[in-house]
């Protein structure tokens, strides 16, 4: 046991010197760290500090004056309404599970749908249904 002590320490002080001789680098194999550059298409050269900002102070501007245009004219950036009506005929139009022979309910009553799978929807696909007067 004693004769292996001696192997022992002068394995360890080898590699000790291997590796203070050789940086962390050359012991594993690292990707360089990326720049700016490989973030940029390759046809625009790297933006200086002075034209970046520049780039922000238009923004910035441009967002001011489009702010101002928002509060001096709201009229022009309010939703337009959509009619229920409309777009509830638009999705029954739209609907592609409808079957000849089937009811839908709809605001102005119950229709029948009678149009064909392999032909475009139009209104005329709907037939009203008369109820039975009760008696």
């Amino acid at each position: 046991m004693l004769g292996r002590a001696p192997v022992k320490a002068t394995v360890a002080a080898a590699v000790g010197l291997v590796l203070h001789a050789c940086p962390l680098s050359c012991l594993a194999q690292t990707e360089p760290e990326p720049s700016v550059n490989d973030y940029l298409p390759p046809s625009e050269p790297e933006v200086s500090r002075d034209e970046w900002r520049q780039r922000i102070e238009e923004a910035r501007r441009r967002a001011k004056e489009v702010s101002r245009e928002r509060r001096e004219h709201p009229e022009l950036y309010k939703p337009i309404p959509e009619d229920p009506d409309l777009v509830a005929t638009e999705r029954l139009l739209r609907d592609d599970s409808l079957q000849r022979g089937d009811i839908v309910a709809t605001k102005k009553g119950m229709f029948v749908y009678q149009g064909r799978s392999d032909q475009p929807r139009r209104d005329q696909d709907f037939v009203p249904v008369h109820p039975k007067s009760a008696r």
